[in-house]
């Protein structure tokens, strides 16, 4: 994780090579073959903008950790990361509701939604990846909710999340995961087999 991951490409027969350079990096990195949130934070923010990322980091591995056991294994890792690269806009989506949703009861409150906002903005703010947003957090948060919580119910559902965020470009842009927050590259050719 201290050298940058590398993503596998599903095309053509380098995929497998891709993946186990992938994998050999991995447990280069994490011998034990999982990662730790205390491990995922200080990669994550080693490899964005330090400590102010710490806050999205811990979202993230929250995401990963598809079985909720506390640690990341290469397939959750890889799983999740081909997705976001390779993944349709749906798959993003449902994924990303994943992230916000911090509580898991399937559903997205304006409290959860503001502090993956603040975390994402404060973030994005000391990366400079992009152009100062003129809204705060809380004006993205309640402008989301005014347009996606269609039953004013004060929650947003994942049919709410996902029909609202594929509706409406801005909102799309707003609440799926980039990838290009984190420093992400495909290995580089071997010289030949090992």
């Amino acid at each position: 994780m201290g050298q940058v991951a590398t993503l596998p490409s599903r095309r053509g027969g380098t995929y497998v090579m891709e993946l186990y350079e992938w994998f050999r990096k991995f447990i280069n990195e994490c011998p034990s073959g999982l990662i730790t949130l205390h491990e995922f934070r200080r990669h994550f923010c080693n490899g964005t903008v330090g400590n102010e990322s710490a806050e999205y980091a811990e979202q993230i591995f929250r995401t990963l950790d598809n079985n909720g056991d506390g640690v990341v294994d290469f397939r959750e890792y890889v799983t999740a990361i081909s997705m976001l690269v390779e993944g349709s806009p749906l798959e993003k989506l449902r994924w990303s509701f994943k992230l916000y949703d911090k509580d898991k009861d399937g559903a997205i409150t304006r409290a959860e939604m503001l502090e993956i906002m603040q975390a994402v903005y404060k973030m994005s703010v000391a990366a400079s990846i992009t152009q100062p947003n003129p809204l705060t957090a809380e004006e993205c948060t309640n402008r989301i909710f005014v347009r996606l919580d269609k039953d004013k119910n004060a929650i947003i559902t994942l049919d709410e999340f996902i029909e609202g965020a594929l509706d409406d470009e801005w909102i799309r842009e707003m609440l799926e995961c980039d990838v290009h927050t984190v420093k992400v590259e495909r290995p580089l050719k071997s010289p030949g087999p090992l």
